[in-house]
């Protein structure tokens, strides 16, 4: 029996909702960034990573107060120095807190980014959802031009599309700004005032500190609740209405289909005007979200800028992906199929079997070796189990002559080759696998 800690877990066991990536899952991880890096640098976006560690008020000046992330499933530490921080629940506010802090309000505008990266909520661990997890991010941030809007959901569309799925649907609202907001905000509260008897203690609570997040609320009750509540549309700006219809207008454009949600709002204080979800249909009808976003015009004023600063993102979520049955495993770049496998036998051969192994490198054939094995059989025995169709063998009397011989485990013909001749016969091999 393993030692248990005092929490009662082992202490040879990940934390609860955390797991270590192992092989072929961290090979469709990277699949997936890549993909999705390829997607968002031929639309503009340019490559940022921002710290694991933030100050925790970047976090709740910006996620808000009356949201479950701030509430209830922040990690935070208290520093040695003093210093109050927390690990990332998302990625925008430590992206704004970057954009302000390096002065890019000087740079051309709109600044386009893509970051990726693990982030962490206390939250209740069930499939797909993990408390630490991946997101894959793209943001633009200076313009609040809505064909922006348009850009970000083509963007993170065109990468799902590309990574497999195939029934997805935008479910999209406009929660508006400044403007139009309050107005909203005491028609809503004013509706859930006259239910007041029938809201479950947390939406009571959310009430008094924010009552837009009632609309996100998965209690049953709730639910029924928000079916009758004012919608944010009905309560748009001039300049609202336009940028909502124009984005419509972009979507329509690209044939991508939509439904107006008037209950989304995501859960995060900082979105304004867009908000956005890009679901997956189920076989039996049902929604799951994968992805998500909107526009967060006064984020920057909120953790500390000046004045404010139009910006729109959206954020896929990379573990939710990567287990759906339609994930197409996107083999990263890194990954070649090997043609050659390479066998060595005996001391003199071993010595200089990474000498041989960097002369393929040089030569970029990708090539699978168990140079730490002795056995002709048990080598061979590997190469069959991967189906590689060439084997280069290498012993004592080729080490010895500089040659090696390179076998055709197909029809199990071989012929000797000289090592500094060796690159080029195997980029002339035939290409095949053996059956």
């Amino acid at each position: 029996m393993s030692k248990e800690t005092k929490q009662g877990a082992s202490p040879l066991q990940s934390p609860k909702g955390m797991r270590d990536i192992i092989g072929d899952d961290y090979y469709k991880f990277q699949g997936l960034f890549e993909k999705a890096q390829e997607v968002s640098v031929y639309y503009g976006f340019k490559p940022i990573e921002t710290p694991i560690l933030e100050h925790e008020t970047t976090f709740t000046s910006a996620v808000g107060v009356g949201t479950d992330i701030i509430d209830k499933e922040m990690y935070t530490l208290k520093t040695k120095g003093g210093d109050h921080l927390a690990m990332r629940p998302e990625q925008t506010a430590s992206l704004m807190r970057a954009y302000v802090e390096h002065g890019m309000q000087s740079l051309p505008q709109p600044v386009l980014f893509y970051h990726s990266g693990p982030v962490f909520r206390h939250d209740n661990p069930q499939k797909g959802r993990y408390r630490q997890f991946y997101q894959f991010d793209v943001d633009a941030l200076g313009s609040d031009c809505s064909i922006l809007d348009a850009l970000i959901i083509k963007t993170i569309y065109t990468i799902l599309q590309e990574a497999g799925a195939k029934d997805l649907v935008v479910s999209i609202n406009s929660i508006g700004d400044k403007e139009s907001r309050p107005a909203y905000i005491k028609a809503l509260t004013n509706y859930y005032k006259k239910h007041g008897k029938d809201l479950p203690a947390i939406d009571e609570e959310r009430l008094k500190t924010n009552p837009l997040r009632i609309l996100d609320s998965k209690h049953p009750v709730t639910k029924e609740l928000n079916l009758g509540a004012p919608d944010a549309i009905s309560f748009l700006s001039p300049h609202g209405k336009k940028h909502f219809k124009e984005v419509l207008q972009y979507l329509d454009d690209m044939n991508i289909a939509y439904e107006i949600d008037k209950l989304l709002v995501r859960g995060l204080s900082y979105y304004t005007h867009t908000v956005f979800e890009i679901m997956e249909r189920m076989e039996d009808g049902s929604l799951i979200t994968i992805a998500g976003g909107g526009r967060y015009d006064y984020l920057g004023k909120m953790i500390g800028s000046k004045k404010d600063i139009p910006a729109v993102g959206g954020s896929l979520g990379m573990d939710r992906i990567v287990e759906r049955p339609w994930f197409k495993n996107l083999a990263p770049r890194i990954i070649k199929k090997p043609k050659v496998f390479f066998v060595q036998l005996g001391f003199e051969a071993k010595l200089k079997s990474l000498t041989v192994l960097e002369i393929l490198r040089k030569a970029k054939i990708p090539v699978e070796q168990s140079i730490s094995k002795d056995s002709l059989g048990t080598q061979l025995g590997i190469a069959e189990k991967l189906n590689i169709p060439y084997v280069i063998i290498f012993g004592q009397k080729e080490a010895m002559e500089h040659s090696v011989i390179v076998r055709d485990m197909e029809n199990r013909s071989q012929e000797t080759v000289k090592i500094e001749d060796l690159s080029d016969y195997i980029k002339h091999l035939k290409d095949h696998t053996h059956k």
